[in-house]
């Protein structure tokens, strides 16, 4: 019988939980989906969370409970709508929810909540999670772990590509089609977070759908240009960052810098902003030459944002990951799930190359039911 493995995980969006039945053998085959949102409460409290100086011990443990349960209770409605036994899976890889990641400090640490040891218990069901800390245990960033995927079930030789996910932060992978050499990848700046963050403000609306604020407005040449020219940008890689850096206070220190703007002109900046700095990362990659570029997670539904990345990188076809076979919505979920079955079979997880650890290692603990 086929090993069947769920990945689980929720996004620096904070907006609630993707889980995924995956086969591997033959081929990776997404059997299943589901997402789960977050009770508005508990959102809140993540959010709160995920704001440097806002922390609160307590507000951290109960989160870490509530989230254990509501991965446990995506994982078993999965289970119930796709008609498969809990003893029919391997394991479930759980990434969590991530409260800080702070790669670049004198004692480096990243924290994900969601106890694994909750999931385990109400699903019945081995969980593999803690992914990234190996790896900063190792030197390395800790993330993006997601690359080693997209060089498993991506890459081509003779074909040089390049996947872009756009989630709350947004990150390439570098798949050369010359076998020799390895795979790239780092976090290029905001994703959605400040989009979404914006049309919250400006709205109430979760997202900006469509792109449809940012096209209404035009980009703002000086803020854009403020903007580009923090240090993240120019820094080298392995990088990696998060909403804590790229957050709230970060747009609002330049807002008061730039004077008056129309929230619409914010919003076609920051989507400017998130085009902008991804097609300037892909174009500064050395050895590739009119890479083909494919996009995936909740960023290739704005359609404003897609096309903004077309006009960026004009010599480049831009396209969804649907066109590979995989849908956009389930990469990184389907990734976790990949991220189990290398624990299990004893296999690395990481890319050196991408992180900046000193090896390749096996990432995660396991968690048993009994």
């Amino acid at each position: 019988m086929p090993e069947l493995f769920i990945g689980t995980l929720s996004g620096t969006s904070v907006d609630g939980i993707d889980a995924a039945l995956v086969r591997f053998s033959p081929a990776p085959a997404l059997l299943a989906s589901h997402s789960l949102k977050f009770p508005e409460d508990l959102r809140q409290d993540l959010l709160a969370l995920g704001v440097p100086g806002a922390s609160e011990i307590d507000r951290l443990g109960q989160a870490d409970v509530r989230l254990g349960q509501l991965f446990a209770r995506a994982v078993n409605e999965l289970l119930r709508q796709a008609g498969v036994a809990p003893g029919e899976i391997a394991a479930i890889g759980s990434h969590g929810q991530t409260i800080r990641h702070r790669p670049g400090l004198a004692h480096p640490f990243t924290l994900q909540i969601g106890d694994p040891n909750i999931i385990a218990a109400d699903t019945g069901i081995p969980v593999v999670a803690d992914f990234r800390r190996k790896d900063l245990a190792l030197g390395g960033q800790g993330a993006p772990l997601v690359p080693a995927f997209h060089d498993a079930v991506f890459r081509q030789p003779g074909i040089d590509r390049v996947i872009v996910n756009i989630g709350g932060i947004a990150n390439v992978t570098v798949l050369p089609g010359h076998a020799a050499r390895p795979v790239l990848g780092f976090d290029t700046g905001p994703g959605n977070t400040l989009l979404d963050g914006w049309c919250r403000r400006c709205l109430n609306e979760p997202m900006d759908r469509n792109g449809a604020f940012a096209a209404s407005g035009q980009p703002h040449a000086g803020l854009l240009a403020a903007l580009l020219a923090d240090p993240y940008f120019q820094q080298a890689p392995p990088k990696s960052t998060g909403p804590e850096y790229f957050s709230a206070d970060w747009l609002q220190r330049h807002l008061a810098a730039a004077g008056a703007v129309v929230p619409a002109d914010v919003q076609a900046t920051l989507l400017a902003l998130t085009a902008r700095s991804i097609a300037n990362a892909i174009r500064e990659l050395p050895g590739l030459e009119r890479p083909a570029v494919y996009v995936c997670g909740g960023g290739a539904h704005n359609g404003a944002l897609m096309r903004a990345l077309q006009d960026n990188l004009s010599g480049s076809t831009v396209a969804p990951t649907d066109a590979l076979g995989l849908p956009v919505d389930w990469i990184e979920a389907m990734a976790f799930a990949w991220l189990a079955r290398q624990r299990l079979h004893e296999k690395p997880g990481n890319s050196p190359f991408v992180t900046g650890a000193s090896r390749p290692a096996v990432l995660g603990g396991l968690w048993l039911p009994g």
